[in-house]
Formats: C-alpha cells, structure tokens, sequence
C-alpha cells in the first residue's frame, strides 16, 4: 500500500514529524548516531505496551551503541502522551526517554510502506505494521524486518544485528548463525590467508569440510 520501496543501502528519506518531543526533522535529530524507527500499530494495545517499555528499559543498551530509537503509530502526539503513562506504569519506569511520532494522516506511513491493510481501525483505515528500519550515521537503510500485529519484536536480537553490523563494518569479518557480542567471527571469503594473519593477530582456524575448500576460517573478535 506504501509508495516507496526502499533496499538495503539505500539513502533513507528524511522528514519532519511531530513528536511527544516536539518537531523534529529526522536527519537534524540523529545527528551522528544511528537510528532505529519502529513503528507499532496503535495506542493503548498490549503488545505495543510491552514493546516500547521495552526499549524504554534498554535505553541504555541503545546509548552504548549510539543509537537512537523513536516510535511511530497513526495516533496523535497527545494520544501518545496520554498513553505513555499506562508504558511507564506497566514498565515501572520513570520515563520515556525516546520521541514518538504522531502519524494520524498516514502521510509518514504511506511515505515509508508501513501500512498493513490487514489491519483495520474502527474508521476503516489501514494501521501500521510492526516495522522496523535501522538507519546507520550516514542514514543509509542497514536493516529492515516486519513483523505482524500480533508476534512482539524481540529487540534483543535488534541489539544483536546492530553489535553484528557496527563490527562487520570496522572490520573485515561476518557474524554467523546465532552469533553473540565476543563470540567467534568469520572471515570473509575475499581476504586472503596473508591478510587475515597480519589484520588478526589471534589467528585463525580453518575448519575441514568434505569439499576440501578452505572457506570457513573462525577468527576471535576483535
């Protein structure tokens, strides 16, 4: 339903919004750090409760990566504010410490293709789904996943892709399956052996497999 399809790399859209931290224009707003937008479908549900307490407890977490988050639902600013006090309740938190964005025209939703028209209101109007975009300090888009109105975001994981890409993108390396911050990583396929010896000093090891090819090659992080 939306009009844009953005792909991985791309410059990700500015734009000006209201917020529950007044006006703000995105890119003036991040400043250096990296951003995470998600949006969520409406106030005062459950799901989208336990969702932005969440975040609200892992600011910590979001500052130590510097990284900004900020929410988005077709509400308004002053049904956010009102509702930002069941979060806090349900939390036990002090304080909602990132902006919400107040999309009651769709105009930011429709821009980005965040509706879900399996997801009606009482007006008939299509709500937003559980989107996600993680925009790096140059706001290029690093990452984007949907989720349906009714599965949670485990935000752990977003944690988890961001440590994955800040890493991969000082070094020449991957993270594999399940990968978590301080385990092995792998080296990438167009670094040679000589290289990978002089840029990893804790070596590396090159697992067998029955095709003989040396391409999996484990190194420690960095």
């Amino acid at each position: 339903m939306g009009t844009n399809t953005l792909n991985l790399g791309d410059q990700f859209p500015n734009f000006q919004a209201e917020t529950t931290q007044g006006k703000i224009d995105f890119y003036k707003w991040m400043g250096e750090s990296w951003a995470v937008l998600f949006s969520h479908p409406a106030d005062y549900t459950p799901v989208c409760t336990t969702e932005l307490a969440r975040v609200a407890a892992l600011m910590p977490e979001f500052e130590k990566r510097n990284v900004k988050p900020i929410a988005l639902s077709c509400d308004t600013v002053e049904t956010h504010k009102g509702w930002i006090e069941d979060i806090k309740s349900y939390g036990k938190l002090p304080s909602i410490d990132y902006p919400i964005i107040g999309d009651k025209e769709r105009k930011l939703a429709l821009k980005l293709n965040m509706l879900d028209k399996d997801e009606i209101n009482a007006e008939g109007l299509p709500l937003t789904c559980r989107a996600v975009f993680i925009v790096d300090e140059s706001k290029k888009l690093r990452l984007q996943i949907l989720y349906p109105a009714t599965t949670g975001r485990n935000f752990n994981e977003i944690l988890r892709v961001i440590d994955s890409m800040q890493l991969t993108g000082r070094e020449s390396l991957a993270t594999p399956a399940d990968w978590n911050q301080g385990e092995t990583c792998m080296i990438l396929p167009t670094v040679s052996n000589e290289e990978a010896s002089e840029k990893y000093p804790k070596g590396f090891k090159t697992i067998s497999v029955p095709s003989g090819k040396p391409y999996i090659r484990q190194t420690p992080q960095p």
